[in-house]
């Protein structure tokens, strides 16, 4: 249940609220919790590089609540690529932020983290206290490391200055409204563009591995009430509860895409670990989170939401 009184009055920075996932934290920040948008910052990467603390001081000034999504990320090519650009822009902007809002005493500060910070074989369903067994997967070792580490500042933040931060981890995001650059898209964006631009649909692997997705309005609905109710430092999974193959999830996309096509699922190349799925059990019991929309029901509105940007009318 929304808590409107936390919100009332506070000046909210939300570091990446311009994209993805931030530009839902706003929606539901104005139109669930009642935050004037007058009072919700919003820093935009062209005229604010968070790698440089001086930025960070700046944009964080007045600010009761942060919300930290701004991050180096983008699909797996851009991960396999370059895993070290990835984590070395990425560990600054994090550290940065965290030092000038621990600096500037804000009440809270939420960061959003993901299931790649977690080891490719700790057991399913994953939980929080699996996250710092082994290593992150060889595909997203830059992205794990990082988003491990905010679990970590979280603990030597509160541990030398009581600074109150929490971390959210999400399972992987989905949407209308995602990215329409093929090079940085994720596995359910880049397979509905293709669906749009070929006429042939080759998927790495088998399609039996699973993984599992959550919709983004649910993403944004968990971060908020990690600012609401996830006493620090300490750190949650969220996810939708339950795995879909890799196969069923194209099956879904040609559906709703109708897509006429062949489709080709390619064995000999890697699909990635077997399976992925993450529990919500501590984040249900310690903030109220249950995600909302069913897989099926959110790839149709996100397919819906691709088609109406790539096909011509």
């Amino acid at each position: 249940m929304a808590d409107n009184n936390f919100w009332w009055d506070k000046t909210v920075l939300v570091t990446g609220g311009a994209g993805f996932i931030g530009s839902y934290v706003v929606r539901n920040l104005v139109e669930k919790r009642g935050v004037r948008a007058k009072n919700i910052v919003i820093p935009r990467s062209k005229d604010c590089d968070l790698r440089d603390f001086q930025n960070c001081s700046r944009i964080v000034k007045g600010c009761r609540i942060v919300i930290h999504l701004a991050a180096v990320t983008g699909g797996i090519h851009f991960s396999r690529t370059y895993p070290a650009k990835q984590y070395y822009d990425s560990s600054f902007i994090d550290m940065n932020m965290v030092e000038a809002a621990c600096r500037e005493g804000v009440e809270k500060f939420v960061a959003l983290g993901n299931l790649f910070a977690y080891a490719g074989d700790v057991p399913i369903p994953i939980k929080e206290e699996y996250l710092f067994n082994g290593l992150p997967t060889d595909a997203h070792r830059g992205v794990g490391w990082f988003k491990r580490n905010l679990a970590l500042l979280a603990d030597l933040y509160y541990r030398q200055y009581k600074m109150p931060m929490v971390v959210v981890y999400s399972a992987n995001a989905y949407g209308p409204g995602d990215t329409l650059d093929r090079e940085h898209a994720h596995v359910i964006p880049s397979t509905i563009m293709k669906c749009f631009y070929e006429h042939e649909l080759i998927v790495w692997g088998d399609g039996s591995p699973t993984r599992d997705f959550l919709y983004v309005e649910d993403i944004a609905e968990g971060l908020v009430l990690a600012a609401e109710k996830l006493a620090p430092p300490n750190y949650v999974n969220i996810g939708s509860g339950s795995e879909i193959s890799i196969r069923d999830l194209v099956h879904y996309i040609i559906k709703y895409s109708d897509f006429k096509g062949k489709v080709e699922f390619d064995a000999t190349k890697s699909g990635g670990d077997a399976r992925r799925c993450t529990s919500s059990v501590k984040a249900e019991r310690m903030m109220g989170f249950r995600p909302t929309i069913v897989m099926e029901e959110g790839i149709k509105k996100t397919v819906e939401w691709y088609k109406s940007k790539l096909v011509p009318k």
